[in-house]
């Protein structure tokens, strides 16, 4: 992630240890290490929306093809995603179904 090397931590660590001193620098460290974590499950977060939108757009799109061709003869990846959407919708229907 970060392209920091042994002389870029070690002057790092020499600095925070003159201004924060020996007993402030492991919570420091501590709180920094959470912020750094925090943000990285945001940034994973935001990339998987981000993924789920792409899939649902090109579902979307394969679905608009597929009705142009009538859902008659559709090449298999059209075909894959109209079974994807007709599965999701049944699943979605299931609950509230009475059986």
């Amino acid at each position: 992630m970060f392209d920091i090397g042994f002389f870029e931590l070690l002057i790092i660590t020499v600095v925070g240890l003159v201004v924060l001193g020996p007993e402030r620098l492991p919570g420091a460290i501590r709180s920094t290490m959470k912020s750094v974590r925090s943000i990285k499950g945001m940034a994973n977060g935001f990339r998987q929306e981000v993924e789920q939108q792409f899939k649902i757009h090109e579902l979307h799109e394969n679905l608009k093809k597929a009705e142009q061709q009538n859902l008659e003869n559709l090449p298999p990846e059209l075909q894959k995603s109209v079974d994807e959407l007709r599965d999701a919708a049944k699943s979605v229907q299931k609950p509230y179904s009475k059986e």
